[in-house]
């Protein structure tokens, strides 16, 4: 049904691959005004391995950067309480300037005030990760079900996007199933390569990938397809997006699922959110809730790994899009970017729960 060969068993459910990053998040006071923060670790692919191990009892990895220095030892404590086998290349900081661990700061808004998010990625040990430093030969060799990674970390240098094709052809080999949240962030490619640049190495990169996570802009921007024909009517109309497909799937006809969450911001805490695939030529869509938004990073992340554990455990495609649109729902009403919620909760929201639904 879903056109993918999945594992029955593995020694990991799941493989990521990219950058660990710490979020120091200063709540509903802005930055420039901040007298103290909280720390949360994060980065898109170790989000979707955080999540499926803390929540739906999946065994995972992660292949990242690690910087022997105290940041590099916090970071490195909260990738084993979230239950995340780590596979690490190591860097010595030189005291002074680097390499660093990269630094995301934000506040969450609030109400007509909208989030403010901005980096400090200088010197970042993730931007220094190419091909062979990892013995993906090994790491696959233990059976990994699932590989994902994502557009973030394909834009940090001229090399991240070279590993990740490396590590999309090993996984492919090694008889896993690939995925790739295309995520796209202009700023970064306009560093080093621009936007024909990251059309160039997203190619390269989706021509060994089964699952896409991303949504209009993403399509059109990280695979350089034109836009939607059909205008859609809101955030939650998914008929642009499904317009879409057929350009991508001409482009890249080896790829079996399309899937994005859809998201309309009434205010910074009040959201309407939904969640659509293209499963194999037939198209689903998740109800649409409204959500009191207590900090929106990480929802996205929260969506495609929820999606992932639907497929992994043998679901259907309309449940694994409500498990993923459920979980990402849970998790914006939590601190920080990776999940606390429990598989009960999930499933229990996925089939009506909690908040209101409008069918």
């Amino acid at each position: 049904m879903i056109g993918l060969d999945i594992k029955p068993a593995g020694g990991l459910d799941l493989l990521s691959l990219g950058a660990l990053v710490h979020r120091l998040d200063t709540g509903i006071v802005p930055v420039r005004k901040a007298t103290r923060c909280e720390i949360h670790v994060s980065g898109g692919e170790f989000n979707v391995a955080a999540n499926l191990a803390d929540c739906f009892g999946m065994k995972t990895g992660l292949a990242s950067a690690m910087v022997d220095y105290p940041i590099g030892d916090l970071i490195a404590e909260r990738v084993r309480a979230m239950g995340v086998k780590p596979f690490y290349k190591r860097f010595e900081h030189n005291g002074v300037n680097g390499p660093n661990m990269a630094t995301v700061y934000s506040d969450r808004g609030l109400g007509v005030r909208a989030p403010v998010v901005f980096y400090n990625r200088a010197n970042e040990a993730a931007a220094k990760l190419g091909p062979g430093d990892f013995d993906w030969k090994a790491i696959f060799g233990q059976g990994v079900r699932w590989f994902h990674s994502g557009g973030i970390f394909a834009a940090l240098s001229e090399t991240t996007g070279e590993l990740i094709v490396e590590a999309m052809k090993a996984a492919k080999a090694a008889g896993a199933v690939t995925s790739f949240d295309l995520n796209f962030r202009e700023k970064l490619w306009n560093i080093w390569g621009g936007q024909q640049k990251a059309v160039d190495v997203v190619d390269r990169i989706v021509k060994h990938v089964d699952v896409l996570v991303g949504n209009e802009e993403d399509l059109q921007k990280g695979l350089g397809i034109a836009g939607p024909e059909v205008a859609a009517k809101s955030k939650l109309d998914p008929s642009a997006f499904f317009g879409m497909i057929d350009k991508v799937v001409a482009k890249h006809p080896h790829v079996k699922i399309v899937a994005t969450t859809l998201r309309e911001v009434h205010s910074t805490n009040r959201h309407g959110w939904s969640a659509v695939a293209w499963v194999n030529g037939k198209t689903f869509a998740a109800p649409t809730s409204d959500l009191d938004v207590h900090d929106r990073v990480g929802g996205g992340d929260g969506f495609a790994s929820g999606f992932i554990y639907g497929l992994l455990s043998g679901e259907t495609p309309e449940e694994a899009v409500r498990l993923g649109w459920a979980h990402g729902a849970l998790l914006t009403t939590f601190p920080g970017d990776t999940t606390m919620a429990t598989l009960e909760q999930v499933r229990a929201f996925a089939k009506g729960g909690s908040a209101r639904i409008q069918r």
